[in-house]
């Protein structure tokens, strides 16, 4: 006959070691779950380093050698002289090389309104991330009398396309700068030719865009069919003068980015060079950080009479502090 006080022995024996491997288990399974949370927020930390090179850095490109602080200023008059001696120079474009537009039209800025320096080149990734993000708010602001917008075109990149493709796409910008008198149409084709969905890769990447393509986006810009047609005719009268400014712009010690030396897409708010990083470090999308730069609500974009605070004079408001 069984002892029962064994028996309870062997009970107890029992319970401790399926609770010890219900504890080994619970600990196994906790392993797992911290194994699984680290890789989801390792996941999460490479996604935020992608956010802010591509968002906050926005696919910075250093445009050429000579574009690093060791340019001097000698280089900087060279360049500037270089510049404005070009034979055709568009009419509607400053001594440096800007696009000044408003609710006034070209070379005309709104008095008491920030303006806002862009600084682009047409295979730049990251100038195509800016013109998605922030575009469709400079317009409405543009429009409402808010905001002048100042334009600079570039073509570095225009070796990494078989068919100078920087060249012919911002030939052809400025051609419609000069014969279209609403700004909203260059706007236009700028947003139609950095969309997701037509912007040309690079290098390898890149796929020959023909002039007939380039065409069809100004048209559907609104530019009429006879300066779109002349735009992309392949003629290219104003690629020496885009050229020059290019090499003048990217040698301009204001415009230079932290690491010393130029980079694309550079903007400015009165003047002053805005660091696009600092959008990611606030925590902000690209168009809140922005609006909060020059002083506006949200609710104030498009509203005319509604003015950002730092008006045409104050740099820009630190949105990092």
């Amino acid at each position: 006959m069984a002892d029962p006080k064994r028996q309870a022995k062997r009970v107890t024996r029992a319970e401790r070691r399926a609770a010890e491997e219900a504890a080994q288990k619970a600990q196994a399974e906790r392993a797992a779950k911290e194994r699984k949370q680290q890789t989801i927020i390792g996941c999460i930390v490479v996604a935020i380093i992608v956010v802010l090179v591509a968002i906050g850095g926005f696919a910075v490109y250093k445009a050429t050698h000579s574009s690093s602080s060791q340019a001097t200023a000698s280089d900087v008059n060279e360049a500037y002289k270089t510049l404005q001696s070009v034979k055709t120079k568009p009419e509607n474009a400053d001594d440096k090389a800007g696009f000044t537009i408003s609710s006034k039209g070209y070379g005309k800025s709104v008095d008491g309104a920030p303006t806002v320096g862009i600084y682009m080149e047409p295979l730049c990734p990251g100038c195509a991330a800016v013109n998605q993000q922030l575009d469709p708010t400079l317009v409405k602001l543009m429009d409402a009398g808010q905001l002048n917008l100042e334009l600079h075109f570039l073509n570095f990149q225009d070796n990494k396309s078989s068919d100078n493709y920087s060249n012919r796409a911002f030939n052809g910008a400025i051609y419609i700068a000069e014969h279209d008198s609403d700004p909203n149409h260059l706007m236009n084709y700028l947003s139609n030719i950095y969309a997701e969905d037509f912007q040309p890769g690079e290098l390898t990447n890149y796929v020959p865009v023909d002039n007939s393509k380039l065409e069809e986006q100004a048209v559907k810009a609104g530019v009429s069919k006879d300066v779109a047609a002349a735009a992309f005719s392949g003629k290219n009268e104003y690629v020496d003068w885009l050229t020059a400014s290019n090499n003048y712009t990217i040698q301009r010690p204001e415009l230079f980015s932290s690491s010393g030396s130029f980079s694309s897409p550079t903007l400015t708010i009165n003047g002053e060079y805005w660091a696009l990083k600092n959008v990611s470090l606030a925590g902000l999308e690209l168009k809140d950080g922005f609006l909060k730069a020059i002083g506006l609500d949200s609710n104030q974009v498009g509203v005319e009479g509604k003015m950002p605070s730092i008006g045409s004079s104050k740099k820009p408001i630190d949105i990092t502090a």
